[in-house]
């Protein structure tokens, strides 16, 4: 077995740790205080080929794969949370499109995505009555002479409100479950000529992720054209399992992210932080916390690496990604309340970046499937093994 990234997904790693360390760091605690987003820093991932690591190169995106994202976002998330979680959810889109779509809108909206002409992308699934069971979504297509009229309320939507593209999931055949549901491409508010009948109706007060917007989407009579739903009717719920199949190795490499800028930070402190006439991270009760988390840290960076290879191999992978989400989200908590402890009272405080990364960190274990959806995931794969 070889551990060790190929040289360029190691060049994609290192690309990514120069801009959160020399970009991302200075100001994120700025930009969690006032809830700024990162458009500026969105648009500079583009530059750097990082807002659609897997669209193929002819679509202006890198030609990279699983490997390379999961490396280069917990990168991102390590520098500034808030920056990957916008980041994930484009590249999450630009391969939705790319792998999906016909070949009109693969080079009208990936070339666009790629280069962070529309700062980012946003999937609009959930609803107020449908979060962890998307089959029972209310948002609904009717079919008119030209193309479809949407109709309804998406809730807690990444990026919805500065979005330049959004995958919005609608009901096209009422009664139908599942198979009545299809996607559809849409211009978001950050296009340059956003639909009528799209409006934001509420952005959330978070608790953490506070630079990365979270609204609540209206479509009132949106009107699209015929080519714009993606993929074939009634094939929604089915591109959306996929991409959220592979969401939960970019959830799981956020939460990774975030982890080890936490352990860091407490490994660092605990060096110089002295009590009883020696630095702390010498008591043994420390040394065991820090031991531990270092553990659990290693443990869920090879999990998620190995979802990501068999992905990236286009093997099964929907087992291994929902354990991989589940161990790197639950413990990655774990890891972000040791190294506040290791601060003591000085991690409670806005001084230090581990009070800022255990509230990042918190929605991990939520969104793109909570942690209890993930163990129905883990045991239907162990009944059909």
């Amino acid at each position: 077995m070889d551990f060790e990234p190929s040289e360029e997904q190691q060049l994609v790693q290192r690309t990514a740790r120069d801009f959160a360390e020399r970009v991302l760091m200075p100001k994120a605690a700025e930009r969690d205080q006032h809830g700024e987003f990162p458009e500026r820093e969105m648009k500079e991932l583009g530059k750097l080929g990082l807002l659609a690591i897997a669209v193929p190169e002819e679509l202006g995106g890198a030609g990279m794969g699983p490997i390379a994202y999961s490396l280069a976002l917990q990168e991102i998330a390590r520098g500034d949370a808030s920056v990957a979680v916008a980041m994930s959810v484009t590249n999450m889109v630009g391969e939705l499109i790319a792998n999906n779509g016909s070949q009109v809108q693969r080079e009208a909206w990936c070339p666009r995505i790629a280069s962070g002409e529309l700062i980012s992308g946003a999937f609009a699934l959930s609803e107020p009555e449908a979060g962890s069971d998307p089959a029972a979504l209310r948002t609904t297509a009717t079919k008119t002479a030209t193309g479809w009229v949407l109709n309804g309320t998406k809730q807690w939507i990444t990026t919805g409100d500065h979005a330049g593209v959004i995958i919005a999931w609608a009901v096209t055949e009422p009664g139908a479950g599942h198979k009545g549901i299809s996607a559809f491409i849409v211009p978001g508010l950050g296009h340059p000529q956003p639909p009528q009948g799209l409006g934001v109706s509420r952005l959330e007060d978070k608790l953490g992720l506070r630079a990365s917007s979270t609204a609540q989407l209206v479509f009132d009579n949106v009107e699209v054209p015929d080519d714009a739903m993606l993929g074939v009717p009634g094939r929604g719920f089915a591109l959306a399992m996929m991409a959220l199949d592979g969401g939960r190795i970019g959830i799981s490499s956020q939460a990774l992210g975030i982890a080890r800028g936490a352990l860091e930070s407490a490994i660092r402190y605990a060096g110089d932080r002295k009590t009883f006439g020696q630095p702390i991270i010498k008591h043994q009760a420390v040394g065991n916390m820090l031991a531990d988390a270092a553990t659990w840290l290693d443990a869920a960076n090879l999990m998620t690496l190995r979802a990501a290879f068999l992905k990236e191999r286009h093997e099964p992978f929907s087992q291994q990604a929902a354990m991989a989400k589940l161990f790197s989200t639950e413990h990655a908590w774990k890891i972000c309340d040791i190294a506040l402890q290791v601060h003591g009272g000085y991690g409670y405080v806005k001084d230090f970046p581990v009070e800022r990364a255990l509230r990042d960190v918190r929605v991990t274990r939520i969104y793109e499937g909570t942690s209890e959806i993930q163990r129905i995931v883990i045991a239907r794969g162990l009944i059909r093994s």
